[in-house]
């Protein structure tokens, strides 16, 4: 049994990440409050954009923005995989990489697949493995709708150029503080609505379909891209006050077990210098 002085180091190494932990816990509650406000308010908006989109897919042709339609043969997939740039979120960014990895091997063998990665915990361990183009990580240090509109505008430029055939976004869903959601999404081409003969395509444009057509898609493309990484900004501070919550827990109970042992080791030290004193007096005694 280790004696008392490693014991009460012990209990104070583990009373210092506690506070630690529980302070990592009440800041990622404050962010996640803020994170989970906008993502919530932005996909009602985001899904009815895309499901326009998907309509008007059908009537696109190459003039008025068809390209991003195009179904193309396979040969060159792009995959933009979202993690985080911090760790101590329990399996957020472990979960993004083997889905990344599965989806590798389940859906492109024998394709030529290269990655963008988005959070520097996935493009730390994935560009070991495969062909990492691209890193923008900086992203996050100031999530905003023009920054993110400029990458998405890249990787449009790459798919209507025939760089890549397709290009699909790997990233953490928002559920809830405690489950994350891991979704591979198209994002291009763009996916024509699954139910073609639910959908109706009797739409009145005004001023003209190829000016709707051609501002809609990039800008659908853009909040495509926006809410994806939303949704995991969100997903992260979620993973990680839940993550810090249960380490708190799990030094508090850690701490109480030793106090246990200290207490216990601290009574049969005393126990046994009160025998020793009188053994030692007997001894004189007698």
């Amino acid at each position: 049994m280790a004696n008392l002085k490693e014991i009460r180091n012990r209990i104070t190494s583990i009373g210092s990440t506690m506070k630690i932990t529980s302070a990592m816990k009440m800041v990622s509650a404050a962010k996640l409050k803020k994170a989970q406000d906008a993502i919530t308010a932005m996909r009602p908006y985001s899904d009815k954009l895309s499901e326009l989109l998907q309509n008007l897919s059908g009537t696109l042709d190459a003039d008025t923005g068809g390209v991003y339609a195009q179904q193309r043969s396979v040969s060159k997939v792009l995959l933009v995989v979202v993690t985080s740039n911090r760790g101590l979120c329990g399996g957020f960014n472990s979960s993004v990489i083997k889905q990344t990895r599965a989806n590798i091997a389940n859906n492109y063998q024998g394709q030529q697949v290269e990655l963008l990665t988005i959070g520097k915990k996935g493009n730390d361990i994935l560009r070991k493995e495969y062909t990492v183009v691209d890193n923008q990580s900086a992203i996050f240090d100031e999530l905003n709708f023009e920054n993110v509109a400029e990458i998405a505008e890249n990787l449009m430029q790459l798919f209507a150029d025939g760089t890549y055939d397709k290009i699909e976004i790997v990233y953490n869903s928002f559920k809830n503080a405690a489950t994350q959601i891991v979704k591979v999404e198209q994002f291009l081409p763009i996916k024509p609505a699954e139910n073609t003969a639910a959908v109706s395509l009797d739409y009145i444009f005004e001023p003209a379909q190829e000016e709707i057509v051609s501002a809609l898609i990039p800008k659908s493309l853009k909040t495509q891209l926006f809410k994806a990484l939303r949704d995991s900004f969100a997903s992260e501070h979620g993973a990680r006050m839940t993550a810090m919550h249960k380490a708190t827990d799990n030094a508090n109970d850690l701490r109480n077990d030793l106090l246990l042992t200290y207490n216990k080791a601290r009574q049969a030290a005393i126990t046994n210098e009160i025998l020793e004193i009188v053994g030692g007096a007997e001894a004189l005694n007698g």
